[in-house]
Protein backbone atom coordinates (compact mmCIF):
# COMPACT_ATOMS: atom_id res chain seq x y z
CA UNK A 1 0.00 0.00 0.00
CA UNK A 2 2.81 2.38 0.95
CA UNK A 3 4.66 1.56 -2.25
CA UNK A 4 1.53 2.29 -4.30
CA UNK A 5 1.21 5.66 -2.60
CA UNK A 6 4.80 6.49 -3.47
CA UNK A 7 4.28 5.47 -7.09
CA UNK A 8 1.15 7.56 -7.24
CA UNK A 9 3.14 10.46 -5.80
CA UNK A 10 5.71 10.15 -8.56
CA UNK A 11 3.03 10.53 -11.19
CA UNK A 12 1.11 13.24 -9.41
CA UNK A 13 1.91 16.59 -10.97
CA UNK A 14 -1.30 18.37 -10.01
CA UNK A 15 -0.28 19.28 -6.49
CA UNK A 16 3.38 20.33 -6.57
CA UNK A 17 5.02 21.58 -3.43
CA UNK A 18 6.57 24.48 -5.30
CA UNK A 19 4.79 27.19 -7.27
CA UNK A 20 4.09 26.22 -10.86
CA UNK A 21 5.81 29.29 -12.27
CA UNK A 22 9.10 28.35 -10.58
CA UNK A 23 11.12 25.97 -12.74
CA UNK A 24 13.65 24.08 -10.67
CA UNK A 25 14.82 21.80 -13.46
CA UNK A 26 18.20 23.29 -14.13
CA UNK A 27 18.91 24.35 -17.69
CA UNK A 28 22.65 24.78 -17.24
CA UNK A 29 24.59 24.41 -20.43
CA UNK A 30 28.04 22.77 -20.66
CA UNK A 31 29.68 26.16 -21.25
CA UNK A 32 27.58 27.92 -18.64
CA UNK A 33 29.25 27.14 -15.35
CA UNK A 34 28.93 23.35 -15.46
CA UNK A 35 32.61 22.53 -15.96
CA UNK A 36 35.35 21.74 -13.48
CA UNK A 37 37.08 25.08 -12.97
CA UNK A 38 40.42 25.49 -11.14
CA UNK A 39 38.75 27.03 -8.08
CA UNK A 40 36.12 24.28 -7.97
CA UNK A 41 38.83 21.61 -8.30
CA UNK A 42 40.92 23.18 -5.53
CA UNK A 43 37.87 23.54 -3.27
CA UNK A 44 36.94 19.88 -3.75
CA UNK A 45 40.48 18.65 -3.10
CA UNK A 46 40.86 20.72 0.07
CA UNK A 47 37.49 19.52 1.41
CA UNK A 48 38.18 15.91 0.47
CA UNK A 49 41.51 15.95 2.30
CA UNK A 50 39.36 15.75 5.43
CA UNK A 51 38.31 12.29 4.29
CA UNK A 52 41.97 11.33 3.96
CA UNK A 53 42.27 12.11 7.69
CA UNK A 54 39.09 10.06 8.21
CA UNK A 55 40.58 7.03 6.42
CA UNK A 56 43.85 7.34 8.33
CA UNK A 57 41.98 7.36 11.65
CA UNK A 58 39.79 4.40 10.63
CA UNK A 59 42.76 2.21 9.69
CA UNK A 60 44.97 3.20 12.60
CA UNK A 61 43.57 0.60 15.01
CA UNK A 62 44.25 -2.25 12.58
CA UNK A 63 47.88 -1.18 12.20
CA UNK A 64 48.56 -0.38 15.85
CA UNK A 65 46.64 -3.29 17.39
CA UNK A 66 49.26 -5.84 18.41
CA UNK A 67 52.03 -3.40 19.40
CA UNK A 68 49.68 -1.15 21.40
CA UNK A 69 48.11 -4.11 23.22
CA UNK A 70 51.58 -5.28 24.24
CA UNK A 71 52.91 -1.84 25.27
CA UNK A 72 49.86 -0.91 27.36
CA UNK A 73 48.99 -4.45 28.50
CA UNK A 74 45.50 -4.30 26.98
CA UNK A 75 42.98 -7.13 26.84
CA UNK A 76 40.84 -7.91 23.79
CA UNK A 77 37.90 -6.19 25.47
CA UNK A 78 39.98 -3.08 26.22
CA UNK A 79 41.25 -2.85 22.67
CA UNK A 80 37.78 -3.46 21.24
CA UNK A 81 36.60 -0.52 23.31
CA UNK A 82 39.50 1.62 22.04
CA UNK A 83 38.70 0.66 18.46
CA UNK A 84 34.98 1.32 18.82
CA UNK A 85 35.20 4.50 20.90
CA UNK A 86 35.98 6.49 17.77
CA UNK A 87 32.40 5.85 16.72
CA UNK A 88 31.14 7.17 20.08
CA UNK A 89 32.98 10.43 19.48
CA UNK A 90 31.71 10.44 15.90
CA UNK A 91 28.13 9.98 17.11
CA UNK A 92 28.53 13.04 19.36
CA UNK A 93 30.00 14.95 16.43
CA UNK A 94 27.12 13.79 14.24
CA UNK A 95 24.52 15.17 16.65
CA UNK A 96 26.14 18.61 16.48
CA UNK A 97 27.49 18.56 12.92
CA UNK A 98 24.44 19.92 11.13
CA UNK A 99 23.83 22.74 13.60
CA UNK A 100 27.51 23.70 13.67
CA UNK A 101 27.73 23.69 9.85
CA UNK A 102 24.60 25.85 9.63
CA UNK A 103 25.72 28.25 12.37
CA UNK A 104 29.38 28.88 11.48
CA UNK A 105 29.45 27.68 7.87
CA UNK A 106 30.95 24.72 6.03
CA UNK A 107 34.55 26.01 5.98
CA UNK A 108 34.72 26.85 9.68
CA UNK A 109 33.23 23.44 10.52
CA UNK A 110 36.09 21.79 8.63
CA UNK A 111 38.56 23.96 10.51
CA UNK A 112 36.98 22.96 13.81
CA UNK A 113 37.19 19.28 12.91
CA UNK A 114 40.94 19.58 12.34
CA UNK A 115 41.43 21.13 15.78
CA UNK A 116 39.88 18.01 17.31
CA UNK A 117 41.88 15.74 14.99
CA UNK A 118 45.16 17.35 16.04
CA UNK A 119 44.30 17.31 19.77
CA UNK A 120 43.32 13.66 19.53
CA UNK A 121 46.49 12.53 17.75
CA UNK A 122 48.67 14.46 20.21
CA UNK A 123 46.75 12.85 23.08
CA UNK A 124 47.37 9.34 21.75
CA UNK A 125 51.05 10.03 21.02
CA UNK A 126 51.68 11.22 24.57
CA UNK A 127 49.39 8.77 26.41
CA UNK A 128 50.84 6.56 29.13
CA UNK A 129 47.63 4.74 29.99
CA UNK A 130 44.56 3.24 28.37
CA UNK A 131 42.50 6.22 29.51
CA UNK A 132 44.85 8.55 27.65
CA UNK A 133 44.50 6.82 24.30
CA UNK A 134 40.72 6.52 24.75
CA UNK A 135 40.35 10.27 25.34
CA UNK A 136 42.45 10.97 22.25
CA UNK A 137 40.39 8.52 20.21
CA UNK A 138 37.14 10.20 21.28
CA UNK A 139 38.50 13.57 20.14
CA UNK A 140 39.41 12.08 16.76
CA UNK A 141 35.97 10.50 16.57
CA UNK A 142 34.30 13.87 17.18
CA UNK A 143 36.32 15.29 14.29
CA UNK A 144 35.31 12.37 12.07
CA UNK A 145 31.63 12.97 12.93
CA UNK A 146 31.92 16.57 11.70
CA UNK A 147 33.89 15.63 8.58
CA UNK A 148 31.50 12.82 7.59
CA UNK A 149 28.65 15.32 7.39
CA UNK A 150 30.19 18.57 6.22
CA UNK A 151 32.48 17.36 3.40
CA UNK A 152 29.81 15.69 1.20
CA UNK A 153 27.39 18.55 1.93
CA UNK A 154 29.96 21.21 0.99
CA UNK A 155 30.93 19.45 -2.23
CA UNK A 156 27.30 18.84 -3.23
CA UNK A 157 26.52 22.51 -2.65
CA UNK A 158 29.42 23.90 -4.70
CA UNK A 159 29.32 21.48 -7.64
CA UNK A 160 27.26 21.59 -10.88
CA UNK A 161 24.78 18.75 -11.26
CA UNK A 162 26.61 17.03 -14.15
CA UNK A 163 29.73 16.31 -12.07
CA UNK A 164 28.30 16.44 -8.53
CA UNK A 165 28.09 12.68 -7.96
CA UNK A 166 31.56 12.08 -9.30
CA UNK A 167 33.14 14.63 -6.96
CA UNK A 168 31.17 13.63 -3.86
CA UNK A 169 31.95 9.94 -4.29
CA UNK A 170 35.65 10.85 -4.54
CA UNK A 171 35.49 10.93 -0.75
CA UNK A 172 35.75 7.14 -0.88
CA UNK A 173 38.94 7.45 -2.92
CA UNK A 174 40.37 9.73 -0.23
CA UNK A 175 39.26 7.31 2.49
CA UNK A 176 41.11 4.53 0.67
CA UNK A 177 44.18 6.74 0.31
CA UNK A 178 44.18 7.35 4.06
CA UNK A 179 43.87 3.62 4.72
CA UNK A 180 46.66 2.78 2.29
CA UNK A 181 49.06 5.30 3.84
CA UNK A 182 48.39 4.24 7.43
CA UNK A 183 48.72 0.53 6.58
CA UNK A 184 51.96 1.21 4.70
CA UNK A 185 53.51 3.47 7.34
CA UNK A 186 52.44 1.04 10.07
CA UNK A 187 55.00 -1.43 8.72
CA UNK A 188 57.84 0.98 9.58
CA UNK A 189 56.76 3.18 12.49
CA UNK A 190 55.56 2.62 16.03
CA UNK A 191 52.00 3.47 17.00
CA UNK A 192 53.14 6.66 18.76
CA UNK A 193 55.12 7.93 15.76
CA UNK A 194 52.24 7.02 13.49
CA UNK A 195 49.89 9.20 15.49
CA UNK A 196 52.27 12.16 15.09
CA UNK A 197 52.53 11.60 11.34
CA UNK A 198 48.72 11.73 11.18
CA UNK A 199 48.88 15.44 12.08
CA UNK A 200 50.55 16.35 8.76
CA UNK A 201 47.44 15.95 6.51
CA UNK A 202 45.37 17.74 9.17
CA UNK A 203 47.62 20.79 8.92
CA UNK A 204 47.44 20.64 5.12
CA UNK A 205 43.66 21.02 5.18
CA UNK A 206 43.86 23.86 7.72
CA UNK A 207 46.09 25.80 5.32
CA UNK A 208 44.10 24.87 2.21
CA UNK A 209 40.81 26.15 3.65
CA UNK A 210 42.21 29.70 3.56
CA UNK A 211 42.19 29.66 -0.25
CA UNK A 212 38.71 28.31 -1.06
CA UNK A 213 35.26 29.99 -1.03
CA UNK A 214 32.39 29.24 1.32
CA UNK A 215 29.37 27.27 0.06
CA UNK A 216 27.17 29.63 -2.02
CA UNK A 217 24.01 27.83 -0.89
CA UNK A 218 24.90 28.37 2.77
CA UNK A 219 25.65 32.04 2.10
CA UNK A 220 22.28 32.37 0.39
CA UNK A 221 20.53 30.70 3.33
CA UNK A 222 21.85 33.32 5.77
CA UNK A 223 21.11 36.26 3.46
CA UNK A 224 24.67 37.20 2.47
CA UNK A 225 23.79 38.16 -1.11
CA UNK A 226 27.06 39.79 -2.15
CA UNK A 227 29.21 36.98 -0.76
CA UNK A 228 26.84 34.40 -2.30
CA UNK A 229 27.24 35.82 -5.81
CA UNK A 230 31.00 36.24 -5.44
CA UNK A 231 31.46 32.65 -4.25
CA UNK A 232 29.30 31.25 -7.06
CA UNK A 233 31.19 33.29 -9.65
CA UNK A 234 34.54 32.08 -8.30
CA UNK A 235 33.45 28.46 -8.47
CA UNK A 236 31.89 28.65 -11.95
CA UNK A 237 34.59 30.76 -13.57
CA UNK A 238 34.85 34.42 -14.55
CA UNK A 239 33.29 33.88 -17.99
CA UNK A 240 30.40 31.68 -16.85
CA UNK A 241 26.85 33.00 -16.74
CA UNK A 242 25.58 32.31 -13.22
CA UNK A 243 22.43 34.44 -13.09
CA UNK A 244 20.06 31.55 -13.82
CA UNK A 245 21.67 29.23 -11.25
CA UNK A 246 21.78 32.04 -8.68
CA UNK A 247 18.06 32.75 -9.16
CA UNK A 248 17.25 29.05 -8.85
CA UNK A 249 19.20 28.77 -5.58
CA UNK A 250 17.64 31.94 -4.15
CA UNK A 251 14.09 30.89 -5.00
CA UNK A 252 14.50 27.38 -3.62
CA UNK A 253 16.15 28.66 -0.44
CA UNK A 254 13.33 31.15 0.13
CA UNK A 255 10.58 28.59 -0.45
CA UNK A 256 12.04 25.79 1.65
CA UNK A 257 12.95 28.12 4.50
CA UNK A 258 9.26 28.92 4.91
CA UNK A 259 8.82 25.41 6.30
CA UNK A 260 9.60 24.33 9.83
CA UNK A 261 13.25 23.71 10.59
CA UNK A 262 14.88 21.71 13.36
CA UNK A 263 14.16 18.22 14.60
CA UNK A 264 10.50 18.95 15.27
CA UNK A 265 9.95 20.14 11.71
CA UNK A 266 11.95 17.23 10.31
CA UNK A 267 9.38 14.66 11.41
CA UNK A 268 6.55 16.11 9.34
CA UNK A 269 4.94 13.68 6.91
CA UNK A 270 6.33 15.47 3.86
CA UNK A 271 9.92 14.64 4.87
CA UNK A 272 9.22 10.98 5.67
CA UNK A 273 10.37 9.58 2.33
CA UNK A 274 13.84 11.22 2.15
CA UNK A 275 14.31 10.48 5.85
CA UNK A 276 13.59 6.77 5.32
CA UNK A 277 16.09 6.71 2.45
CA UNK A 278 18.84 8.43 4.44
CA UNK A 279 18.40 6.41 7.64
CA UNK A 280 17.97 3.12 5.78
CA UNK A 281 21.11 3.49 3.69
CA UNK A 282 23.24 4.49 6.67
CA UNK A 283 22.06 1.52 8.73
CA UNK A 284 22.67 -0.94 5.92
CA UNK A 285 26.08 0.52 5.13
CA UNK A 286 27.40 -0.05 8.66
CA UNK A 287 25.58 -3.25 9.59
CA UNK A 288 27.13 -4.78 6.47
CA UNK A 289 30.53 -4.74 8.19
CA UNK A 290 32.23 -1.79 6.53
CA UNK A 291 33.89 -0.43 9.68
CA UNK A 292 35.13 -3.88 10.67
CA UNK A 293 37.40 -4.20 7.65
CA UNK A 294 39.03 -0.85 8.37
CA UNK A 295 39.41 -1.29 12.13
CA UNK A 296 40.18 -5.02 12.46
CA UNK A 297 41.53 -6.21 9.12
CA UNK A 298 44.65 -7.57 10.84
CA UNK A 299 42.44 -9.59 13.19
CA UNK A 300 40.52 -11.11 10.27
CA UNK A 301 43.74 -12.04 8.47
CA UNK A 302 45.33 -13.46 11.62
CA UNK A 303 42.24 -15.67 12.10
CA UNK A 304 42.63 -16.94 8.52
CA UNK A 305 46.44 -17.36 8.72
CA UNK A 306 47.08 -14.54 6.24
CA UNK A 307 50.11 -12.27 6.82
CA UNK A 308 49.07 -9.36 9.03
CA UNK A 309 51.90 -7.25 7.60
CA UNK A 310 51.49 -7.76 3.87
CA UNK A 311 47.76 -8.51 3.81
CA UNK A 312 46.29 -5.16 4.99
CA UNK A 313 48.74 -3.10 2.92
CA UNK A 314 48.01 -5.17 -0.20
CA UNK A 315 44.25 -4.82 0.29
CA UNK A 316 44.48 -1.05 0.79
CA UNK A 317 46.67 -0.72 -2.31
CA UNK A 318 44.43 -2.92 -4.47
CA UNK A 319 41.33 -1.06 -3.24
CA UNK A 320 42.49 2.17 -4.88
CA UNK A 321 41.51 1.14 -8.45
CA UNK A 322 38.03 0.27 -7.17
CA UNK A 323 37.64 3.73 -5.65
CA UNK A 324 38.79 5.30 -8.94
CA UNK A 325 36.32 3.08 -10.82
CA UNK A 326 33.51 4.27 -8.55
CA UNK A 327 34.36 7.89 -9.39
CA UNK A 328 34.30 7.12 -13.13
CA UNK A 329 31.06 5.13 -13.04
CA UNK A 330 29.11 7.43 -10.70
CA UNK A 331 27.70 9.88 -13.23
CA UNK A 332 27.71 7.32 -16.06
CA UNK A 333 25.45 4.66 -14.51
CA UNK A 334 23.87 6.54 -11.63
CA UNK A 335 23.60 6.02 -7.88
CA UNK A 336 20.83 3.41 -7.82
CA UNK A 337 22.39 0.93 -10.24
CA UNK A 338 25.79 1.08 -8.54
CA UNK A 339 24.22 0.56 -5.12
CA UNK A 340 22.45 -2.61 -6.29
CA UNK A 341 25.53 -4.02 -8.04
CA UNK A 342 27.65 -3.21 -5.00
CA UNK A 343 25.21 -4.93 -2.63
CA UNK A 344 24.99 -8.14 -4.66
CA UNK A 345 28.77 -8.38 -5.11
CA UNK A 346 29.35 -7.66 -1.40
CA UNK A 347 26.90 -10.41 -0.48
CA UNK A 348 28.76 -12.94 -2.63
CA UNK A 349 32.20 -11.97 -1.25
CA UNK A 350 31.06 -12.06 2.38
CA UNK A 351 29.44 -15.44 1.79
CA UNK A 352 32.76 -16.67 0.37
CA UNK A 353 34.50 -15.58 3.57
CA UNK A 354 31.84 -17.27 5.68
CA UNK A 355 32.35 -20.47 3.69
CA UNK A 356 36.15 -20.23 4.12
CA UNK A 357 35.88 -19.99 7.90
CA UNK A 358 33.30 -22.80 7.93
CA UNK A 359 35.81 -25.06 6.14
CA UNK A 360 38.50 -24.03 8.62
CA UNK A 361 36.33 -24.74 11.66
CA UNK A 362 35.38 -28.20 10.36
CA UNK A 363 38.94 -29.06 9.30
CA UNK A 364 37.89 -29.64 5.72
CA UNK A 365 40.08 -28.26 2.89
CA UNK A 366 41.23 -25.61 5.35
CA UNK A 367 44.35 -24.98 3.26
CA UNK A 368 42.06 -22.92 1.00
CA UNK A 369 40.93 -20.68 3.86
CA UNK A 370 43.74 -18.06 3.57
CA UNK A 371 43.22 -17.73 -0.20
CA UNK A 372 39.42 -17.57 0.04
CA UNK A 373 39.52 -15.02 2.87
CA UNK A 374 42.04 -12.81 1.08
CA UNK A 375 40.03 -12.93 -2.15
CA UNK A 376 36.81 -12.38 -0.21
CA UNK A 377 38.18 -9.29 1.53
CA UNK A 378 39.60 -7.98 -1.74
CA UNK A 379 36.32 -8.57 -3.59
CA UNK A 380 34.30 -6.99 -0.78
CA UNK A 381 36.63 -3.99 -0.77
CA UNK A 382 36.12 -3.54 -4.51
CA UNK A 383 32.36 -4.04 -4.35
CA UNK A 384 31.88 -1.78 -1.36
CA UNK A 385 34.14 0.96 -2.73
CA UNK A 386 32.19 1.12 -5.99
CA UNK A 387 28.83 1.67 -4.32
CA UNK A 388 27.79 1.19 -0.71
CA UNK A 389 30.80 2.92 0.82
CA UNK A 390 30.43 6.37 -0.74
CA UNK A 391 27.01 6.58 -2.40
CA UNK A 392 24.92 6.76 0.81
CA UNK A 393 26.87 9.92 1.68
CA UNK A 394 26.28 11.26 -1.84
CA UNK A 395 22.54 10.67 -1.52
CA UNK A 396 22.46 12.11 2.01
CA UNK A 397 24.02 15.32 0.68
CA UNK A 398 21.42 15.54 -2.11
CA UNK A 399 17.98 14.64 -0.73
CA UNK A 400 17.36 17.11 2.12
CA UNK A 401 16.31 20.74 1.51
CA UNK A 402 18.16 23.58 3.17
CA UNK A 403 15.65 24.15 5.98
CA UNK A 404 16.03 20.61 7.40
CA UNK A 405 19.48 19.71 6.06
CA UNK A 406 21.18 20.33 9.40
CA UNK A 407 18.72 18.26 11.46
CA UNK A 408 18.34 15.50 8.87
CA UNK A 409 22.08 15.31 8.22
CA UNK A 410 22.82 15.12 11.93
CA UNK A 411 20.23 12.38 12.40
CA UNK A 412 21.36 10.11 9.57
CA UNK A 413 25.03 10.65 10.47
CA UNK A 414 24.22 9.76 14.09
CA UNK A 415 22.48 6.58 12.87
CA UNK A 416 25.56 5.74 10.82
CA UNK A 417 28.00 6.11 13.69
CA UNK A 418 25.77 4.50 16.29
CA UNK A 419 25.42 1.37 14.16
CA UNK A 420 29.14 1.53 13.37
CA UNK A 421 29.91 1.53 17.09
CA UNK A 422 27.65 -1.47 17.63
CA UNK A 423 29.32 -3.51 14.88
CA UNK A 424 32.87 -2.39 15.71
CA UNK A 425 32.55 -3.16 19.40
CA UNK A 426 30.76 -6.47 18.90
CA UNK A 427 32.96 -7.78 16.07
CA UNK A 428 35.72 -9.45 18.12
CA UNK A 429 33.12 -11.15 20.30
CA UNK A 430 31.14 -12.24 17.22
CA UNK A 431 34.32 -13.65 15.70
CA UNK A 432 34.99 -15.71 18.84
CA UNK A 433 31.39 -16.91 18.88
CA UNK A 434 31.33 -18.00 15.23
CA UNK A 435 33.62 -16.84 12.44
CA UNK A 436 31.44 -18.20 9.62
CA UNK A 437 28.26 -16.96 11.29
CA UNK A 438 29.71 -13.43 11.53
CA UNK A 439 30.34 -13.14 7.81
CA UNK A 440 27.10 -14.87 6.81
CA UNK A 441 25.31 -12.25 8.94
CA UNK A 442 27.09 -9.44 7.08
CA UNK A 443 26.19 -11.14 3.78
CA UNK A 444 22.50 -11.16 4.71
CA UNK A 445 22.65 -7.41 5.41
CA UNK A 446 24.11 -6.85 1.93
CA UNK A 447 21.23 -8.82 0.43
CA UNK A 448 18.81 -6.63 2.36
CA UNK A 449 20.60 -3.54 1.05
CA UNK A 450 19.88 -4.69 -2.52
CA UNK A 451 16.16 -5.05 -1.78
CA UNK A 452 15.99 -1.70 0.01
CA UNK A 453 17.68 0.11 -2.89
CA UNK A 454 15.47 -1.59 -5.47
CA UNK A 455 12.26 -0.66 -3.66
CA UNK A 456 13.04 2.67 -2.00
CA UNK A 457 15.93 4.59 -3.54
CA UNK A 458 15.26 6.93 -6.50
CA UNK A 459 17.87 7.97 -9.07
CA UNK A 460 19.33 11.45 -8.47
CA UNK A 461 21.90 11.49 -11.28
CA UNK A 462 21.88 14.59 -13.48
CA UNK A 463 19.31 16.50 -11.42
CA UNK A 464 19.71 19.79 -9.60
CA UNK A 465 19.47 19.72 -5.82
CA UNK A 466 16.35 21.89 -5.96
CA UNK A 467 14.64 19.48 -8.36
CA UNK A 468 15.50 16.49 -6.16
CA UNK A 469 14.12 18.17 -3.05
CA UNK A 470 10.84 19.12 -4.74
CA UNK A 471 10.24 15.66 -6.20
CA UNK A 472 11.02 13.70 -3.03
CA UNK A 473 8.84 15.86 -0.82
CA UNK A 474 5.95 15.69 -3.32
CA UNK A 475 6.06 11.86 -3.15
CA UNK A 476 4.12 11.65 0.10
CA UNK A 477 1.16 13.76 -0.99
Amino acid sequence: MEKECMEEGRANTKRPLLPAETNFISSDKPNDGSSLTPVLFLSAIVALSGNFCFGFAAGYTSTAEFEMMEDLDMSIAAYSFFGSILTIGAAIGAILSGKIADFVGRKRTMWLSQIFFIMGWLGIASATSVWGINIGRVSIGFAVGLIAYVVPVYIAEITPKNIRGRLVVTLQLMNCSGLLIVFFLGNFFSWRTLSLLAIIPCLMQVVGLVFIPESPRWLASIGKETEFEDALRQLRGADAGVSEEATEIRDATEIFQRGDAGFQGLFQKKYAYPLMIGVGLMLLQQLGGNSVFAAYLSTVFAKANVSTTIGPTAIAFLQMPAAVLGVILMDAFGRRALLMVSSVASCLCLSTMGLAFYLQEHDYAKEFTPVLVFLGVLGFSYAFAVGMSGIPWVIMSEIFPINVKASAGSLVTLVNWSSSWLVTYAFNFMLEWSSPGTFFFFASISALAFLFTWIMVPETKGRSLEDIHASLITYVY
